[in-house]
């Protein structure tokens, strides 16, 4: 019999003991964990507590979901809370590397996260996110879970929800947006302080350019549209704006 090389038996052998370890603890967090009926409740809540608006699930603009699922989380729409295949991805990082480093999340569990688990990631928080993002999906339908998300997300450094920084970055309301606008909306989320315009705008420049470049990639707009949005400028908060 030809044994596997070593590389592969340490990897089968990491994956072996994470998938001992972390089974009864998924198990025990399915039955303790909230049910998730409350989360709508507790979205309502968390955004007065903040004093954002809420988006209805049918006021979310086209192509900013669009931008979002390009950069956060592509198959959203056919998941049922969970990405199978970009967990894979994680879990065998996280395997190689002997660590808990990859997020491999969904956007239904970035929400739950700032609504059941204060916002952290860490340790246990990320299993039973798994459970949450699942219970969540037998409760809002998708459209909704996308503007639960756009709406308490943060979006900048101070700024939660994209109707409050459509209105600090550019003086508008967030359906009078462009296309350059939703995409740096859309891509600000991945670390907010570092990636607001108004602190850092190459990096939210180059960050807009990535986030246009996997719509075009997605399908979601064409070429000449990514070329015309980056040329766009960062900010415009000039003038002629519409106000908020």
């Amino acid at each position: 019999m030809r044994w596997a090389p070593a590389p592969l038996r340490r990897l089968a052998v990491a994956i072996a003991v994470l998938v001992g370890f972390f089974a009864p603890s998924a198990a025990t967090l399915w039955i303790w964990s909230p049910d998730a009926s409350d989360i709508q409740a507790r979205v309502v809540l968390l955004a007065g507590s903040n004093g954002l608006i809420l988006l209805g699930e049918d006021e979310v603009p086209r192509l900013l979901a669009d931008a979002v699922i390009a950069t956060e989380d592509e198959r959203f729409y056919s998941h049922h809370g969970v990405d199978s295949i970009g967990l894979a991805r994680a879990l065998l990082y996280d395997a190689v590397n002997l660590c808990l480093c990859e997020g491999g999340s969904t956007i239904t569990q970035q929400l739950v996260k700032d609504i059941y688990l204060g916002g952290s990631n860490a340790g246990y928080n990320k299993i039973e996110g798994l459970a949450l993002a699942l219970k969540a999906e037998r409760v809002l339908t998708k459209h909704q879970i996308m503007a639960d998300y756009l709406s308490i997300i943060t979006t900048g450094f101070g700024h939660r929800g994209v109707i409050e920084a459509a209105c600090a970055y550019y003086r508008a309301p967030l359906q009078a947006l462009t296309l350059a606008q939703y995409a740096l909306l859309a891509g600000v989320t991945q670390s907010p302080s570092f990636y607001d315009p108004t602190v850092s705008p190459e990096a939210a420049r180059a960050r807009r350019a990535q986030v246009l470049a996997a719509m075009w990639s997605d399908g979601f707009i064409t070429q000449a549209q990514a070329m015309a949005a980056n040329l766009e400028p960062i900010l415009d908060r000039g003038p002629n704006r519409p106000g908020c």
